[in-house]
């Protein structure tokens, strides 16, 4: 997934400026694909100029709300319904683990303990996300619980398997 997809994605769903899409990936799209302010006006420019988003008005202090073109929908479908290249996996935090034994016994289990601490405070966030909506039920926000929900439960599963193998590597290394 990238960046121009998660943008226009939004823009699919009602008009927005940088403001309001800024607020939207620190609500519901962080946990899936997160994203700087820096990052998204840049994008935002690039849509622009490739003609697959659009300025559909103007407010205070030059605001500018933009929205998606036929073009920026076409392209949005295509990658929604082409090849992806999810297969490809890509963990930073678990490439340190692949080489925890180059650390001391103790900097590694400390290394999977705080993995695990994180994992747990994303899931109670991802938690506190959830039980806080309110589920309406039309077909964007069944499509953002889903992926919550996936959020919420890797992020569980991520956060037990920290502390199993924080055990681990203390019993065996």
């Amino acid at each position: 997934m990238s960046l121009r997809h998660a943008i226009l994605g939004l823009l699919a769903e009602n008009p927005s400026s940088g403001y309001d899409l800024m607020k939207r990936f620190e609500t519901s799209l962080a946990f899936v694909w997160p994203a700087k302010q820096s990052q998204v006006y840049g994008e935002l420019a690039r849509l622009s100029e490739a003609g697959l988003i659009e300025v559909t008005g103007t407010g205070a202090r030059n605001r500018r709300e933009y929205g998606i073109t036929d073009a920026g929908r076409a392209e949005l479908r295509d990658w929604m319904i082409g090849p992806g290249s999810e297969a490809a996996y890509r963990s930073p935090a678990l490439l340190r683990v692949f080489f925890l034994w180059t650390l001391q016994r103790e900097e590694g289990a400390a290394y999977l303990q705080e993995f695990a601490r994180r994992n747990k405070a994303r899931h109670a966030f991802l938690e506190s996300l959830r039980d806080g909506a309110e589920w309406r039920g039309d077909p964007v926000q069944v499509c953002e619980w889903l992926a919550l929900e996936f959020g919420i439960r890797a992020s569980q599963s991520s956060g037990d398997w920290a502390e199993w193998a924080a055990e681990q590597l203390t019993e065996h290394l």
